[in-house]
Parts: structure tokens; C-alpha cells; sequence
């Protein structure tokens, strides 16, 4: 299911990508407080990014652990041969995580390694996206109590 989504994902980001810098440039200037509109379009996308970088980890995560119980050439993992041909002697499982996304390869003596380093990648990004989300939801409201403070002092 995750990866279906991821893909929706993937051919829905750069129309919504063409749409938002269309709105800022086009409709930019028009209302007096046009620089909150922005900062909150800005949280907006940067927490859907996020949203949108974790699906697609979640669709990679799904699709890597959907190769490994059956099938032909199925056990080890795939992923987990792929990531470290010289333990293939010493792998005994796999175990898949889902919060955060990762998929990490069981040796024999109980230690674990990653598959792949995209997992580390995408969930860093997830976490910059939500904390650059937060930031300018932050600045977009101190903006508005700024610009709401000055309407006050010009109707007195």
C-alpha cells in the first residue's frame, strides 16, 4: 500500500511544486499581509514534504520486505545481500521497522547492519522538513500577531 502511495507521491510533487511557485509569483503583492500567505504556503510544503519523504520510505521499506519471504533467490534478503555480499554465510533474518523506516539485516551472532544508507538519508530529511515546518509555522505566527498589533495601533 505504501508504495502505491509513494508513487502517487512522486507524480504529484512537481505539479504541486509548479502550482505553489506560480501562486508566489503570480499572486505575490496583492494582499497587505502577502508575507504570512507565503511563510504558511512555506510550512505548508515543507510539512508536506515531509509527509511525502516518509511514504516514499515506507513504500521502499514495504517493497523490501515483500521481496524477502518467498519466491525463488528469496532468502537472504535481497536488500540484504545486495548491502554486504561478503556476511551472505552469516545472515539469519531480517527485521523491518517501520518508525522510524528501516530495514536492518540479522547476522548469525545477533548483530544487526543496515541494508541501505537511503533509510538514514530519508529519515533525516523527514526530520529537517518537520523542523523547518514548525520554524516558519512559528515565524508565520508571530508575523500575524505583529500585523494584527499594528492594525490595532492604527485604528486608535
Amino acid at each position: 500500500m505504501f508504495a502505491l502511495l509513494a508513487f502517487a507521491a512522486l507524480f504529484a510533487v512537481p505539479v504541486w511544486v509548479i502550482a505553489v511557485v506560480v501562486k508566489v509569483v503570480v499572486l505575490r503583492g496583492r494582499r497587505p499581509d502577502w508575507r504570512v500567505g507565503l511563510l504558511r504556503r512555506g510550512a505548508d510544503m515543507a510539512a508536506a514534504a515531509g509527509v511525502i519523504l516518509l511514504v516514499m520510505a515506507l513504500g521502499a521499506l514495504e517493497m523490501s520486505d515483500h521481496e524477502s519471504p518467498s519466491g525463488t533467490n528469496s532468502s537472504p534478503a535481497p536488500a540484504c545481500r545486495d548491502a554486504a555480499p561478503h556476511l551472505v554465510e552469516r545472515l539469519v533474518g531480517h527485521r523491518a521497522s517501520y518508525l522510524p523506516p528501516s530495514f536492518d539485516c540479522v547476522l548469525e551472532d545477533g548483530t544487526t547492519y543496515l541494508c541501505s544508507g537511503g533509510y538514514v538519508w530519508l529519515n533525516g530529511l523527514v526530520v529537517t522538513c518537520a523542523a523547518v515546518s514548525a520554524l516558519l509555522a512559528s515565524t508565520s505566527g508571530q508575523q500575524s500577531l505583529k500585523g494584527e498589533s499594528r492594525a490595532v495601533e492604527c485604528d486608535q
